[in-house]
Formats: structure tokens, sequence, C-alpha cells
């Protein structure tokens, strides 16, 4: 009997949720998951650099960190090609290949 009176409690808020709502409780949600582009100095960029000059050469398992749009991401994989001209690295991993901007790196690191 209570769970009922609960329940409708629950579909009568929702039901009363205008399009409105829900979009600027998506927003909201967004803002509230935004996190900030990591600073690296001079030397972690470096490192970053040698890091996937080794993993290429090697054709060792990668993992690749990547932060866009507020959101950070890990893709692994093997770098096949490192493309200077439209700065990217080609990354083959078991769902196929896809690009990855070098500017959106944020952290390599190689299983050996």
């Amino acid at each position: 009997m209570l769970e009922n009176i609960r329940d409708r409690g629950t579909k009568k808020w929702t039901a009363m949720m205008l399009p409105e709502h829900v979009e600027e409780l998506n927003k909201w949600m967004d803002m509230d998951h935004y996190e900030d582009r990591p600073e690296l100095s001079e030397w972690e960029l470096q490192a970053m650099q040698v890091e996937i000059e080794v993993a290429f050469k090697s054709k060792c398992q990668t993992l690749i960190k990547t932060w866009n749009n507020g959101k950070k991401m890990t893709r692994g994989g093997i770098i096949e090609a490192h493309d200077f001209r439209f700065e990217c690295i080609v990354l083959d991993n078991p769902f196929g290949t896809e690009r990855i901007q070098m500017a959106d790196i944020i952290g390599v690191q190689c299983e050996v």
C-alpha cells in the first residue's frame, strides 16, 4: 500500500517536468562533472613525446589519456603511425583504428 503512494508521487512529479526543466538539469549535470584541462609543463610534454616514440618503435600496448570538452578518457591500443601533417597519432585497438589529436593527449603510458 505504501509503495503505491510513493510510486504515485514519483509519477506525478515526473509528469510535471517540462522539457525546459530536463534541459536545465542536463546542463547542470554537465557543469557538475566538468574537469579543467590539466596544465602540462615542458618536462611532462617532453616525457610524453619520448613515451610515444618508444611505444611506436616497440609496438607495445599503450594507454593514452586524453582530455576533450571537460572529460578525461583513457584509450588503449598499439600506436601504428604518427601523422605530422595532421598532428595526430593513429591508435590500433580491438575495435578498429582511431586518430587522436596530439593537442588532446594529457598522458601516455607504455605497457612493456
